[in-house]
């Protein structure tokens, strides 16, 4: 055993793999495949979801309704079968797409905007008003999103618009809250240092030194935030606060179709499992994003 050891200090002998340790390695490789295959796919339907609907989402035929999907003995003409009014439930699930979409993007751009402003500012320049940003950042935190929700429904009534306002105003303290540390890290680096020493303004130091830094934990808060996003409007959607019917929502199909799950499971199982299917893809890359932007968390 001592010789062994030896010649593989020597490096004339190599260690073979633990047993099981590629098949480990190649499982976790499957998943950044799978979640963004499934985020490609969602992007996808969110941008073209309305070209490809068989019929229009909101198409009512009473003379249609309840039809089961065709993979239990339905027909082609609704291939996911349709609900109480005889909706196409595939046409409404391509629409309730481009509605979580476009909440997800808008959200992610403006909260993620907001979020890095206030983090860049608050972190490299510190002091009182480093104190006064986060303090908002907290009560942010502390408030409720159903209470926040509930309030700016109840003034200016549910839209699309309103759940936007609503997430970005619950969404960007997580990104000043985690960019802010990074920046108070980056600050006292000796790269940065020497910019202030060689007489760099603070904004230069800020745009060429700091914030190329934070992209990458930027990008893994942006990429979780996605999920957080969908499942936030598909919860408020359910609740009745937010999409307004007769807009197809995910969420609004749910609420829906729970009425019907003994007669028509297809309704509230199908939406549900686009929604779950889209938020754990959103996880799942997330994290896989944060290990491989990491070198620290890598094997």
């Amino acid at each position: 055993m001592t010789d062994r050891l030896e010649k593989v200090s020597a490096g004339v002998e190599t260690v073979p793999p633990l047993e099981g340790m590629s098949e480990r390695s190649s499982g976790r490789n499957r998943w950044p495949i799978f979640s963004g295959g499934v985020l490609a796919i969602f992007v996808f339907t969110g941008i073209a979801g309305p070209l490809l609907a068989p019929h229009p989402p909101d198409e009512v035929n009473l003379a249609a309704s309840l039809r089961p999907p065709v993979f239990s003995g339905g027909s082609w003409s609704y291939p996911l079968g349709t609900d109480q009014l005889g909706r196409d439930v595939l046409s409404r699930l391509l629409s309730g797409a481009q509605v979580s979409f476009l909440v997800a993007l808008a959200v992610v751009l403006l909260a993620g905007v907001i979020g890095v402003m206030v983090a860049l500012v608050a972190g490299y320049f510190g002091g009182r008003l480093d104190g006064v940003l986060m303090r908002i950042a907290d009560a942010s935190m502390a408030f409720p999103l159903l209470l926040l929700a509930v309030i700016i429904v109840g003034i200016f009534g549910p839209s699309l618009l309103n759940v936007i306002i609503v997430l970005v105003l619950a969404g960007w303290p997580q990104y000043a809250r985690v960019l802010r540390s990074e920046v108070l890290r980056l600050r006292t680096q000796d790269f940065v240092t020497m910019a202030r020493v060689m007489g760099a303004q603070g904004r230069w130091t800020i745009t060429r030194h700091i914030f190329p830094n934070i992209v990458g934990s930027l990008l893994v808060l942006a990429t979780l935030q996605v999920g957080v996003a969908v499942i936030a409007e598909g919860s408020l959607s359910f609740l009745g606060i937010g999409v307004p019917p007769p807009a197809s929502s995910w969420g609004n199909m749910l609420s829906d179709g729970k009425n019907f799950l003994t007669v028509a499971w297809w309704l509230p199982v199908l939406p549900g499992v686009c929604l779950s299917l889209t938020v754990l893809a959103a996880n799942l890359f997330g994290d896989w994003l944060r290990t491989h932007l990491d070198p620290t968390r890598r094997r």
